[in-house]
């Protein structure tokens, strides 16, 4: 990866994205999605296609999120990097994306108590930083519900293996080819519960006070750092929003915690979740902003969440955000940087067949420009 200077707000910041130059076309980054479409959670053939579908010259892509253990699933066909086979089967897929000129990053990810005995080796319980049980959820199609089975709370000595994890899941990404990982510590998952307040009730020092709550997370940041290198990680957060019925009482000071924090690290960058992002699905009012945490950030800062190119350009603008990530829009227009270059007209999205497991429909046969 090249490494250049970038010039903003009279802060010059080492980025290792040759891309990020001063028009806003060269700041849209495809967002981490959920496809389920990795049958055995063993990324398949067809994903070369989809990626590099989405792939220009200098383009970022971020995977969909991908587990680091067997006991990160909660989701049908979401793919893994925990097994050598995994790692074989992501190759010709970073391949595709380089041979396209694209920086590649996998996330990686773990659920925690958004699972089912199911999902689970052996059908136990999901893990989480509590025993609170997550309530049945309506599914994206707006007609399955979801079933989460209740969780264990993780054991203190337990939790050097979950790190432990992260670290090897990172370590197999590079293997794989990628350029970098970007940690997952949003919607609700594993990380996430630890993090919020709603969710989080332990007593010991990984509970409590919002440094204890935050001290999981950063561990992981820490082990994935020592393993990669900081200028290859990035971490996404959602302090906002109550995904997963994760939310906490003081989400902007979460938030700001996180973000002064991950300067101790050097990461590369910090990905925020925007404030109107509530919960999965539609968008909220908010007087709510991601200035301070951007402020506070002495890295490179994407922000996605229902972002519009009218909203991305407003957002560069004012300097509240780097790089833009578009999820659904990318997902439906695989040349949406070549579109928001001409002005042109956008497909819609089919947002029933987001998780279907079908190696063509809605996901590679989205027509191009």
């Amino acid at each position: 990866m090249y490494i250049c200077k970038f010039h903003a707000r009279g802060v010059n910041l080492k980025l290792a994205f040759p891309f990020l130059l001063t028009t806003f076309l060269c700041r849209v980054v495809l967002a981490p999605v959920t496809r389920e479409r990795s049958y055995g959670n063993v990324p398949q053939p067809h994903a070369i296609l989809y990626y590099s579908q989405r792939t220009s010259k200098g383009g970022f892509l971020i995977t969909e999120a991908t587990g680091v253990s067997d006991t990160a699933q909660g989701y049908a066909h979401t793919p893994g990097i925990w097994t050598e086979e995994q790692v074989e089967a992501w190759k010709p897929i970073v391949d595709a994306v380089h041979d396209k000129g694209g920086v590649f990053f996998c996330q990686i990810w773990h659920v925690g108590r958004v699972s089912h005995y199911d999902y689970q080796p052996n059908g136990q319980a999901p893990i989480s930083s509590s025993n609170k049980a997550l309530t049945p959820q309506l599914k994206s199609n707006e007609l399955d519900v979801a079933e989460f089975s209740p969780p264990r709370p993780l054991a203190t000595d337990e939790i050097p293996i979950i790190v432990n994890d992260f670290r090897l899941a990172a370590r197999n990404a590079i293997e794989a080819g990628f350029d970098g990982v970007e940690l997952h510590g949003a919607h609700g998952y594993l990380l996430d519960q630890f993090m919020k307040y709603s969710v989080n009730d332990r007593t010991e020092h990984y509970g409590g006070t919002l440094e204890n709550r935050c001290r999981f997370p950063l561990e992981v940041v820490d082990a994935v750092t020592k393993e990669i290198g900081p200028d290859k990680v990035g971490n996404k957060a959602i302090t906002f929003g109550a995904h997963a019925e994760a939310e906490d009482c003081d989400p902007e000071a979460l938030g700001l915690y996180m973000a002064e924090a991950l300067n101790k690290y050097s990461i590369l960058y910090a990905h925020y979740v925007e404030p109107r992002i509530v919960k999965s699905e539609g968008q909220a009012e908010t007087n709510h902003s991601l200035l301070p945490m951007r402020t506070a950030f002495k890295g490179n800062f994407i922000s996605t969440g229902g972002h519009t190119k009218e909203t991305g350009n407003k957002a560069i603008v004012e300097g509240s955000a780097d790089l833009i990530a578009y999820g659904r829009q990318f997902m439906a227009n695989p040349d949406l940087p070549k579109r928001f270059e001409l002005n042109a007209p956008l497909n819609k999205y089919n947002r029933g067949t987001f998780y279907t497991p079908d190696p063509v429909i809605s996901y590679t046969d989205y027509p191009f420009l």
